[in-house]
């Protein structure tokens, strides 16, 4: 066989070794996207069915609520099982108001998103966060700090959305540090095809059998909360075609990091 049919030959090959890696990269881009789709429509029906659910449920509450007030102004101050009364009716209220902010949490999680992107600086949106989170992490004596990407990082994103993913996982490395103080770090980077935001804290870290765990719905380690912060926060990031990674070593804090891309997808 003459070399220029082996040439032939080997550039065939080549090619067919080309489409099918193409091909087979194609094929898993499908089903990734299919999942996603089906997540979505699962996620769309929940809000649905339960979100009715959580109002007529809410409805009740605010009655129940607005009728131990009025029962607490009734009360006759002269009765000797007055401090007792206000105290008990007051454990009702308090276990009522937590229900609706259960709820409320609730409706957002399993609510539909629609995202308002628009493009933004990572960089300026961490420095809004510090400010506005810093008198909280005074009162805790955690030192609050931005370690700033050195040029702009713009993405398209629903700025709104992305603080508040932001500010859920500020507060799980808040609640993990437990009022012994420490550092929490914000930083804004860029990496090839995506813009990340990292929150780092000193905290205690995370066991490395909870890492799997911890994105879950209502999964909790804390006495406190309602366990949908961080879900809410992988939610967001979903939503806007990214995800959320954890690095943690026990007694050496954790760093989550926030993947987002810097084209939407309907962008080339």
């Amino acid at each position: 066989m003459s070399g220029w049919v082996w040439g032939l030959l080997a550039g065939w090959l080549s090619a067919l070794a080309v489409s099918a890696a193409g091909w087979v990269v194609a094929v898993r881009r499908f089903h990734r996207l299919q999942r996603r789709a089906r997540q979505a429509e699962r996620l769309a029906e929940l809000g649905t069915l339960t979100g009715g659910l959580a109002h007529e449920i809410k409805n009740p509450l605010s009655t129940v609520g607005l009728n131990l007030q009025l029962l607490q102004e009734d009360i006759d101050p002269g009765n000797p099982a007055y401090r007792r009364i206000v105290s008990r009716l007051e454990t009702v209220q308090r276990e009522t108001s937590r229900l609706r902010e259960i709820l409320d949490d609730f409706l957002r999680y399993a609510g539909k998103i629609e995202l308002d992107r628009k493009p933004a600086d990572l960089n300026a949106m961490l420095e809004q966060l510090v400010d506005f989170f810093a008198p909280q992490a005074q009162l805790q004596r955690v030192q609050l700090r931005v370690k700033r990407a050195p040029d702009p990082v713009v993405a398209p994103v629903d700025e709104k959305l992305v603080k508040q993913a932001v500010l859920n996982l500020m507060l799980n490395a808040m609640q993990a540090m437990d009022g012994n103080g420490g550092e929490l770090i914000l930083a804004a980077g860029r990496s090839p095809g995506e813009a990340t935001i990292d929150v780092i804290d000193t905290g205690p870290g995370i066991a490395p059998d909870a890492l799997d765990k911890i994105f879950q719905a209502y999964y909790s380690t804390k006495k406190s909360g309602t366990g949908l912060g961080l879900a809410m926060s992988r939610r967001i990031a979903d939503e806007h075609g990214g995800t959320i990674t954890v690095r943690s070593e026990p007694g050496k804090g954790s760093d989550f990091t926030i993947h987002l891309p810097l084209k939407a997808k309907n962008e080339t």
